[in-house]
């Protein structure tokens, strides 16, 4: 049996990818700083699955503390999640993203060096292709030209990743561009909950829909999109999941550096998420329309069909089952 350090595993994306590898005869070994994040998710993964496992709250940045992880456990592979990862806040924050991104992550991989640990799956963003490229994006397009630094710690990291398996015969990696992550596990027990004012789109819809906040603000009306309103492309959170034990399994078949974009290949703007999630809450969404935000692009979706093909991988659900499921796990974070 594998045991796989997921690092930033009580996160959202984490927490779920946490269960379908337990789900998935994994061992698992997790790490979490709770910068975005509680013990709350940790909790509900051995809820959801019925296994228990070492936990380890501690930051990147701290090498000491973070290198008990890898003397205490017997690690086969690393899914790395750890990072700020807000657009917005990037833009406000360079230094502590450029700071938290990446030397997180050299320290982790300077541990796998030191521990002979030679496989990784990397959590990284469709942010990468920049503002230059058409839609929709495909994994071998020109990265770069990011327009904010979140963006940018992403493109340098994947650099570094790529040259560590041209150094590193034994290294494989795989590089997963992630497009918009949205709804939540079907218990209920986890999902996007973030500390503070979400900064992502549906945990804010939610909780306007569930009357903790007052309003949504959409940055933007006046894209070259149908409704005005940006475009992205959403999957859902157990697809997205589901993509990374495709991803670890592939590992075992390939050398060197491999990706793939996990997305559905479609978008849906803003106002349209925004109407599906009136549809599964059977809440209205106050919204008003904002200026645009710094660092946005107007459109973003995924061509995925190398994952489909190389992985045996395609997202499943629909938007309505991705706002069904987030309203549902909103239900439970309020009783």
């Amino acid at each position: 049996m594998q045991t796989i350090l997921v690092t930033g595993g009580a996160g959202f994306i984490g927490s779920h990818t946490c269960v379908e590898l337990l789900e998935n005869g994994f061992s698992i070994v997790v790490m979490d700083n709770f910068a975005n994040s509680s013990m709350d998710a940790v909790k509900a993964i051995s809820t959801i699955t019925g296994k228990q496992f070492p936990f380890y709250q501690c930051d990147m940045l701290d090498k000491d503390a973070f290198e008990k992880v890898f003397t205490e456990n017997k690690i086969d592979a690393v899914i790395h999640f750890a990072a700020l990862k807000a657009v917005g806040e990037s833009v406000q924050k360079p230094l502590e993203y450029y700071t938290n991104n990446l030397t997180g992550t050299l320290n982790l991989l300077q541990l796998m060096h030191k521990y002979s640990v030679k496989k990784l799956v990397f959590s990284s963003s469709a942010t990468v292709y920049g503002s230059k490229n058409t839609v929709p994006f495909k994994e071998d397009m020109p990265i770069g030209g990011t327009t904010n630094p979140y963006g940018t710690t992403k493109v340098m990291t994947e650099q570094i990743l790529q040259d560590i398996c041209v150094a590193d015969k034994e290294m494989k990696v795989a590089l997963l561009r992630y497009f918009n992550p949205i709804g939540a596990h079907p218990s209920g027990l986890i999902g996007e909950n973030p500390n503070g004012i979400p900064n992502n789109l549906m945990p804010y819809i939610a909780q306007v829909a569930a009357g903790v906040l007052p309003c949504l603000s959409v940055y933007g009306d006046d894209y070259d999109t149908p409704d005005g309103t940006g475009v992205r492309d959403y999957i859902h959170v157990c697809d997205l999941a589901r993509g990374h034990i495709c991803a670890l399994k592939k590992l075992d078949s390939v050398s060197g550096c491999e990706i793939y974009n996990l997305g559905t290949g479609h978008g849906s703007s803003v106002l349209e998420v925004v109407h599906a999630f009136e549809r599964a809450s059977g809440k209205k969404v106050n919204y008003q329309i904002a200026p645009r935000r710094a660092g946005d692009i107007a459109t973003c979706y995924a061509d995925a069909s190398k994952a489909k093909r190389e992985l045996d991988w395609e997202a499943k659900y629909t938007l309505d089952d991705m706002c069904r499921d987030s309203w549902n796990f909103i239900q439970h974070v309020k009783k």
